[in-house]
């Protein structure tokens, strides 16, 4: 960090904001060939040696050449249980708090098998059930993430997953060696059922395609980093994923009324995650800019991380003056982010204007780093523009739904002549006559 650090500003009243904007965002989720080709020989070699391929990437990636077996990174549920009683007292509170808090929110979402009738006895509907396995990925080896645990593992637990294998690189310990059993016990509070201290695209190939240790699942979910990314796109088709995710991203809307120093926090919790993340101010009030820029300068020489901030924010963060509330909301629909805050005094009029975003959070009290850990939504969000089309991870996620149909001997005889119609124009002979001869007298070849 230097002295002469200064974030971006912008205004859409500049020529060629447009093309700055897209500049500023410019997060194309497409893989290095290299990247990718090396990707694809881990996988396949994890697929064709199974153990003995998982083993030999953890000794070489994650550095643990004192693991020569399976056996050695697999954690039992007695591990788990032990880890959780060794927490201090509020840790332990706190994360059984956000647990609970988790669960609660997920349990409204759970959806449910439905059928109706119609008038000649025929019956439609939707059945719902949970998926058998899952596995989650939960990022770890330089930080400890606790939070993905449970975010990752309750949705899936309320929709009645059956088995959740969670796979972590070997967990940070920290100086004092203690740091990694936060994770393991968060798995026992989430109710995990198996946990593999496996990372990278090995982790991924293991859960895609099973091995003789590691159980194969029917989706995989979880963020990593671009290893781990590449792996989910190349198996998908074998499992179910559930996004392809980026770095974690914020955009705050205000009105120039929050104290700017509550937002220049806001904007250092996103981009304190690494260089990548990307924080973005949007305001109609140039003189508010001026003050969440001092209060940038003013703290950022305090924060821990203040040189990853200070590389975010300098290369991916914006400040950017709009002339009013509708322009905001355009850039914020342009910009489709992964979080917003509506840090603004009706923030539920703004509501039906935001198209696209992955949480919303809504007035001057709604900080994003509550929602990372303990409002109840989950954290597992999509990410580079993807909130166009991709939600957040959720309970319906670990569900699977079948389309069910019984038709009466009348509703079928009803239906068949149009059946007959389009599979006729179709050129399906077999297709037309299945349905005609459910017509009473119809006469068969």
């Amino acid at each position: 960090m230097t002295n002469e650090f200064k974030i971006r500003r912008m205004s859409t009243t500049e020529a060629g904001f447009d093309s700055e904007l897209a500049d500023l965002l410019n997060r194309r989720m497409i893989e290095e060939q290299s990247l990718s080709e090396t990707v694809a020989s881990i996988l396949a070699d994890v697929r064709q040696n199974g153990d003995s391929a998982v083993v030999a990437y953890t000794q070489k990636f994650d550095r643990r050449n004192d693991v020569s077996s399976m056996a050695q990174l697999t954690v039992t549920q007695a591990q788990l249980q032990a880890a959780l009683a060794a927490l201090p007292e509020d840790l332990s509170h706190a994360l059984h708090l956000a647990a609970e808090r988790i669960r609660r929110y997920h349990e409204h979402q759970k959806q449910r098998s439905w059928q109706y009738e119609e008038e000649d006895g025929s019956v439609y509907g939707q059945h719902v059930v949970a998926l058998e396995r899952v596995g989650i990925y939960v990022p770890g080896g330089k930080a400890n993430y606790p939070s993905s645990v449970l975010m990752n593992a309750i949705p899936a637990k309320v929709a009645g997953v059956e088995q959740v294998i969670m796979v972590v690189p070997t967990p940070y310990q920290g100086d004092d060696g203690g740091e990694g059993q936060l994770i393991f016990a968060a798995a026992a509070v989430a109710g995990v059922d198996q946990v593999y201290t496996l990372g990278g695209a090995q982790a991924v190939g293991a859960l895609a395609f099973g091995t003789e240790t590691v159980p194969r699942v029917d989706k995989i979910v979880g963020p990593g980093n671009v290893f781990v990314t590449a792996a989910k796109k190349q198996v998908f088709g074998e499992v179910g994923i559930d996004m392809v995710a980026g770095p974690s991203e914020l955009t705050v809307v205000c009105d120039g009324h929050t104290d700017p120093d509550w937002i220049a926090m806001d904007l250092f919790s996103q981009a304190e995650h690494d260089e990548q993340a990307q924080s973005i101010l949007i305001s109609p009030d140039a003189a508010f800019l001026d003050q969440v820029a001092a209060s940038i300068a003013r703290l950022l020489p305090k924060m821990e991380r203040r040189d990853i901030i200070a590389t975010s924010l300098r290369d991916r963060g914006a400040l950017i003056l709009v002339e009013n509330d509708q322009q905001a909301l355009d850039v914020c629909n342009q910009i489709a982010p992964e979080h917003l805050e509506l840090s603004v005094a009706d923030p539920q009029q703004w509501l039906p204007g935001v198209k696209h975003a992955g949480a919303i959070f809504l007035g001057r009290h709604t900080p994003e780093a509550l929602g990372d850990y303990c409002a109840g939504p989950c954290h597992v969000l999509p990410t580079s523009g993807t909130a166009r089309f991709f939600s957040p991870l959720g309970v319906y996620d670990f569900q699977k739904r079948s389309s069910i149909i019984q038709c009466s001997p009348e509703g079928a005889a009803a239906l068949a002549p149009v059946a007959e119609t389009l599979a006729t124009n179709e050129r399906l002979q077999a297709h037309a006559l299945s349905a005609a001869w459910r017509i009473p007298g119809r006469e068969k070849l």
